[in-house]
């Protein structure tokens, strides 16, 4: 069961509506490979338009890839013009370098396209947060993905979908030693009573969780939480 606001949900769109337009940003993380290739295997998505800081090839022509400076978003205004943003984007202090590297990536850059796409009329908002987020969490990480629903809650969408995994499972371009160990340790562990929201799951499990969403109706604001929706 997800949590969901009392706000009337928007009307259901037209089946012979115009193709959906999908931006994502992150599309080269766990959760974003998967996501890129689902909406563009997707029947409601018309066309995907992937922001990354990196060339990525695509073979689906659905695909339409931008490399970007997030630093200069601004100025990429015209890209943000559609019917969804999914928000997968997202980086580790180790790999950031610290904690202000990382909240940049993490909160600031994923919040500045989301702005960015609300004044350009994006309707829907896709975020994926964390288990766990909290604007006043003593966890850095926690904390920055709490401000980040805060704020984003504040803006002027349609709807939003936030989706709160635990540590997520794919492959990744870069070694993280420490998420290996915990892939295979807390499968078992999580079964113990009380942990089952933390236990893993794979990136491709929440993207066909968005895909699914975005396809539908739904409240104005709802947020997806591991242990009450993903099996």
């Amino acid at each position: 069961m997800s949590e969901t606001s009392t706000a009337q949900s928007p009307p259901e769109p037209d089946s012979e509506s115009v193709p959906v337009t999908a931006i994502v940003i992150g599309a080269t993380g766990v959760v974003g490979r998967a996501l890129v290739d689902q909406l563009a295997a997707a029947d409601h998505i018309g066309k995907v338009v992937s922001l990354t800081r990196r060339a990525v090839s695509h073979d689906n022509v659905k695909v339409d890839n931008h490399v970007l400076d997030f630093e200069q978003l601004h100025k990429h205004r015209e890209l943000f013009q559609g019917d969804c943003l999914f928000s997968c984007l997202g980086t580790t202090r180790k790999q950031a370098g610290s904690i202000a590297a990382q909240r940049l990536v993490d909160l600031d850059y994923q919040l500045s396209a989301a702005q960015l796409a609300a004044e350009q009329g994006v309707k829907h908002y896709l975020l994926v947060s964390s288990s766990g987020a909290n604007a006043r969490s003593f966890s850095p990480y926690l904390k920055m993905k709490g401000e980040l629903e805060q704020a984003v809650l504040g803006l002027s969408f349609e709807r939003i979908s936030l989706f709160r995994p635990s540590l997520l499972l794919g492959e990744r371009s870069d070694s993280r030693v420490g998420e290996k160990l915990a892939s295979q340790v807390l499968p078992g562990l999580c079964k113990l009573p009380g942990l089952s929201s933390y236990r893993p799951i794979r990136g491709d499990q929440v993207a066909a969780k968005m895909v699914e969403v975005s396809a539908e109706e739904g409240p104005v604001h709802q947020c997806f939480n591991l242990d009450e929706v993903f099996p």
